[in-house]
């Protein structure tokens, strides 16, 4: 379940209102014991183990986001059901003095409701839970009426709990599911539109320099048109790779090949390829395309070589962009601050939340690595 999914925001939600449900009752019993109670130890003892109990089933639970089934059961345990036994064991007044404890009932019941996955493990916890209220009220000696209306309270906290987790847990389903399907949507216009524009690029490259060969406009040996059937044939290598690897993200490949053609058309001889990728936000993969783009351009300016290799590869949620030349190299020490990789590739690839590092040596060719996430 990811973060922000429907799912993961309906438990958020339960956390929240059950939480404010116990926090109600928990302003009642601080309110109860400090005007009525104050000389009991066992309602401090009490009210104390309620807050320490609370604190150790919301806490972990607004950090996860979902309630841990130790914690709530050990709260059902606990506050539910010994609780009132205490706070009877300490107050003279016993019907009246037991309400703030027994109001603590209701949240529990409310808690093992969204807690617990199993219906069958709900209706035991709240059965324990009637049978000891029902047992705490009968030994106060309260009234027929007050026993069943409370009863019917700690039933109706649980129910509507469940009830409502159900519903929400449904709709977050479906609102990941409509997420899901729009994703898969937008990833498949976006393959059409790449299946397109390689269309146009082939027709007018590739079929465009073998119609001219084979009508005699063109001598395929001259050196021009041999290079010209160079570059073409590398970008029809790496269209076949792309097509026989469904899972390369059309967004991000899309905007390295269009550097990548870039460079080509300015003489340059490049060696692609592309790994698994997940797809990226479109600002990601502009940026990583404009980057690759100037570290090409680089490499056509200083190198002294008219090669480079551009490898694309996928790591976890993000992607790396590798740019390598065997060329001059250099000292990037030496380079001025606010110029060349730096601002134009570095700079870049920094503000659409991304990094940049180059390796290089006089001698030794030069390593371009450019990543997004940071």
């Amino acid at each position: 379940m990811s973060v922000g999914s429907g799912l993961h925001r309906a438990h958020a939600f339960m956390v929240l209102a059950t939480g404010l449900y116990r926090a109600s009752h928990l302003v009642v019993g601080v309110l109860a014991v400090v005007q009525h109670q104050r000389t009991s130890a066992l309602s401090w003892l009490a009210l104390a183990a309620a807050l320490g109990s609370s604190v150790a089933v919301f806490g972990p639970a607004r950090s996860r986001r979902r309630f841990g089934v130790r914690a709530a059961l050990v709260d059902v345990g606990l506050v539910g059901c010994a609780l009132p036994f205490v706070v009877y064991a300490g107050e003279a007044d016993r019907a009246p003095g037991l309400s703030w404890v027994m109001l603590l009932g209701g949240s529990a019941s409310a808690v093992c409701a969204v807690a617990f996955v199993r219906t069958p493990a709900v209706v035991g916890a709240v059965a324990a839970l009637v049978a000891t209220h029902t047992a705490g009220y009968w030994l106060a000696g309260a009234d027929v009426a007050v026993i069943a209306s409370h009863l019917n309270a700690l039933v109706s906290s649980a129910v509507l709990s469940r009830v409502f987790w159900w519903y929400l847990r449904r709709q977050g389903g479906l609102l990941d599911a409509a997420t899901e399907q729009a994703l898969a949507a937008e990833a498949e216009r976006a393959r059409y539109a790449e299946r397109i524009a390689h269309h146009r690029a082939l027709h007018d490259t590739v079929l465009a320099t073998l119609t001219a060969i084979a009508s005699g406009r063109a001598d395929a040996d001259a050196p021009s048109v041999r290079e010209r059937c160079g570059r073409e044939a590398a970008y029809l290598r790496r269209l076949v790779q792309q097509h026989a690897r469904e899972d390369v993200a059309p967004g991000t490949a899309a905007a390295v090949e269009r550097a990548v053609q870039a460079a080509e058309g300015l003489g340059l001889r490049v060696t692609a390829q592309y790994g698994r990728l997940r797809e990226i936000p479109p600002h990601a993969a502009a940026a990583l395309g404009s980057a690759v783009t100037e570290a090409l351009n680089n490499v056509l300016r200083h190198s002294g070589t008219d090669h480079a290799y551009v490898t694309v590869t996928g790591d976890g949620e993000g992607v790396e962009v590798t740019v390598v030349d065997r060329g001059s190299g250099f000292d990037p020490r030496t380079v001025p601050e606010g110029l060349g990789l730096r601002s134009s590739v570095g700079a870049r690839m920094r503000e659409a939340g991304g990094a940049a590092e180059v390796d290089s040596a006089p001698g030794e060719g030069t390593r371009i690595a450019l990543r997004w996430p940071a």
